[in-house]
């Protein structure tokens, strides 16, 4: 249940929806507040604050008029050019990647400013009131909705610049990558922070366990680890997951296998959705990455720069995980093994983040290169002979390829130079 809330908060909270609605509902409660305050104030203590609306009532009607009509027509605008923003990067950088830019909270906010303004005008225009009606001008709301006005203003000049940066690459493949070091920290623990199990997990009884499965399909977005590990200890039972996070899930397909009368709480422990989420992915992430190189090294786009760039986001992430153990596959209580899920190795990892640069990138004798660069890199920091041997692996496909697309000599005789700088590298990391 832990986990479902979860993912259900980070889905609200990320939604482009979400803040503008709470704006406007704070846009509400100021103009019923300022209106109420006006009801309350003499007029004549208002008119020793010379920066407070003093004017008549059809002049606040107007003014708050003219404020709602052009601040709607200037949020219709801007967004107009969102769209046609989204439309470039979604061709340049791929469809997942939009996400990142519904939930900026720039665009977001700016939406929302440009909502709250109007919804404010139009709760303060109801309450103005002259001519045969009893009369009543909020010289407070008046004066703040254009103060709203002029924050809008100055939204709309800070809205220019943002979409104009939204849509730089590089800008998208840094935040992607903060993404993966989020994901890195909160999933690969820091070496020694989290000891071996005291006690190896007993085999499932094949007489008494059970399979648990699916009962609808999707991405498996999350799973709440310490309330499956409660129910193992409750029941006695061992509970081994057949999927991870990021994995699709078909309906009535095998995701467990534990105790009888643990199959209805785990199967409610594992939360799917209809597309991949980060927290627990970090995959996710790493192909979002890639996504955006291997576009960029496709023959319309024809960009090395974006996939240098990308290698070089991917090299620092590998170069954080030097110092972390990988996911934690098995997961203790009271010194038994209670919980068994399936984790991303480090081969998996290093597979997901240089095969399809490098067989898109062949031929791209640069970016071959700085794959070749940042291989030795991590290599230097890197002290498991299992993940070297993974590392090792990679330049040795990599020149493999870029030899064979490569024609010119003075380019074999870099890759040729490069791939011994790496194999130093792992030779002195080794010693």
């Amino acid at each position: 249940m832990r986990g479902r809330l979860a993912v259900l908060w980070t889905t609200l909270r990320d939604s482009f929806w979400f803040l503008p609605t709470v704006m406007v509902g704070l846009a509400v409660l100021l103009a019923e507040g300022a209106v109420n305050a006006d009801e309350r104030v003499e007029l004549e203590t208002l008119r020793a604050w010379p920066w407070v609306y003093g004017g008549s009532a059809d002049g606040a009607r107007s003014m708050l008029a003219a404020i709602a009509g052009s601040v709607i027509g200037v949020a219709g605008t801007t967004f107009s050019i969102t769209i046609a923003a989204l439309s470039l990067a979604s061709s340049q950088m791929g469809p997942r990647l939009l996400e990142h830019f519904t939930r900026d909270r720039g665009n977001q906010i700016t939406l929302g400013t440009f909502i709250a303004t109007f919804a404010y005008c139009l709760l303060v225009l109801r309450t103005v009131r002259g001519g045969d009606e009893s009369p009543f001008v909020p010289h407070v709301a008046v004066t703040l909705g254009l103060g709203l006005a002029l924050v809008s203003l100055a939204i709309l000049i800070y809205f220019i610049a943002h979409i104009a940066g939204s849509i730089n690459v590089g800008r998208v493949v840094r935040l992607v990558s903060d993404e993966l070091v989020s994901t890195i920290e909160a999933q690969f623990p820091e070496r020694g922070d989290h000891p071996a199990p005291a006690a190896a997990a007993a085999p499932a009884d094949p007489a008494h366990a059970r399979e648990v499965r699916a009962s609808a399909g999707g991405y498996l977005q999350a799973l709440d680890v310490a309330g499956l590990l409660r129910l193992a200890g409750r029941h006695g039972a061992v509970i081994r997951l057949t999927v991870r996070p990021g994995q699709f899930v078909f309906p009535g397909m095998v995701v467990a296998h534990t105790a009888p009368a643990a199959l209805g709480q785990v199967r409610a422990a594992l939360v799917t959705g209809p597309r991949r989420t980060s927290p627990q992915d970090v995959e996710f992430a790493v192909q979002q990455l890639v996504e955006v190189a291997v576009r960029a090294l496709s023959p319309g786009i024809n960009d090395p720069f974006t996939a240098i760039a990308v290698l070089d986001h991917l090299g620092a992430a590998l170069c954080r995980v030097s110092g972390r153990e990988m996911p934690q596959r098995e997961h203790a209580q009271g010194g038994q093994v209670r919980l068994v899920i399936p984790a991303t190795d480090y081969g998996g990892l290093t597979d997901v983040m240089f095969h399809q640069i490098r067989q898109n990138g062949a031929s791209h004798p640069a970016v071959m290169l700085r794959l070749l660069e940042v291989l030795a890199i991590v290599a230097e920091q890197e002290r498991d002979p299992g993940r070297r041997s993974s590392l090792r692996r990679h330049a040795a496909l990599t020149l493999r390829a870029a030899l064979r697309e490569t024609g010119e000599e003075a380019d074999r005789r870099d890759l040729e130079k490069r791939f011994r700088r790496f194999q130093a590298a792992v030779q002195g990391t080794a010693g």
